[in-house]
């Protein structure tokens, strides 16, 4: 019986059962930033269904060396030849440099490193090749927004949609967000005649940005209420509705707090990114 491993950021370890693997050289890894056990949890099950064709490992922690390298010796042990790293972020930027050094296919680590990571790169014995691409470079993901608006939805053409996810730092890589969060918005425009669908970045780690977006985003709020329309506040993120209550803290609004977890179009995007892994000529 094979197991799909899940190793958290400090030192847990969760075995969920799977059914008989077909034969594989490649075994999948997949990278998420973790959290509190719901947050993980979702992350298991979308997970789950891979396991019973490939060996599967998840690392939580953001380039957590501690938790890739338990990964790493894990797909080892069931003797697979090459790994297929998955990176279950948003932007493909995120941690990447850091991860093809820990990895061995950087020669250095990325100036400032990652609060996760050390200097040392990963013990492998193995083909590592690690994906492109993020969530934000799926645009059939707005599919998924459109299901949790109209979830939320009882009069559209009353109504205003408030996508609203994390945001990096930096100014010109924000925009880059926001064009493709707002191409996402578009299923959501087309799956119902809302008052207007609107797309915006907390900033989340970074102090004086975000106090700008926040007071934006409660002015925001404070007039469509005043207007007499509803804001459904739909969250960009993987699982979960992060801080957003307490931005929102005391403005009427309606949400469900899920992101795009659960959802099978997040499982078949692993997969995808997988089944490119493995049809890679370097691979062959």
């Amino acid at each position: 019986m094979n197991r799909l491993i899940v190793f958290a950021a400090i030192t847990a370890v969760f075995n969920l059962p799977v059914s008989a693997q077909e034969p594989s050289e490649t075994g999948l890894l997949i990278m998420a930033h973790g959290g509190d056990s719901t947050w993980n949890d979702a992350v298991t099950d979308a997970v789950a269904v891979l396991a019973d064709r490939w060996p599967t490992v998840i690392a939580f922690g953001m380039a957590n060396r501690v938790t890739l390298q338990e990964a790493v010796d894990e797909l080892e042990r069931q003797h697979v030849v090459r790994i297929g790293v998955v990176r279950l972020f948003m932007s493909s930027k995120s941690f990447l440099e850091t991860t093809e050094y820990l990895f061995g296919n950087r020669d250095r680590m990325p100036e400032g490193g990652h609060r996760g990571s050390n200097a040392m790169p990963l013990a492998i014995n193995t083909t590592v090749h690690i994906n492109e691409e993020g969530l934000l470079d799926e645009p059939g993901f707005g599919a998924i927004l459109a299901e949790r608006a109209l979830a939320l939805s009882t009069k559209p053409s009353s109504e205003s949609v408030l996508i609203l996810g994390h945001g990096p730092g930096d100014d010109a890589e924000n925009e880059d967000w926001l064009y493709r969060m707002d191409r996402m918005a578009d299923s959501v425009r087309s799956a119902a005649d809302f008052h207007s669908v609107m797309v915006n970045t907390l900033r989340e780690d970074w102090t004086e940005k975000r106090e700008a977006v926040e007071i934006d985003l409660r002015t925001f709020v404070q007039r469509e209420t005043d207007a007499g329309r509803s804001v459904l506040v739909v969250p960009f993120r993987l699982h979960g509705f992060g801080p957003y209550a307490a931005v929102l803290d005391g403005l009427p609004y309606r949400a469900d707090s899920l992101g795009f977890l659960p959802h099978p179009l997040v499982t078949e995007w692993i997969r995808e990114q997988f089944e490119k892994i493995r049809s890679d000529d370097a691979l062959n």
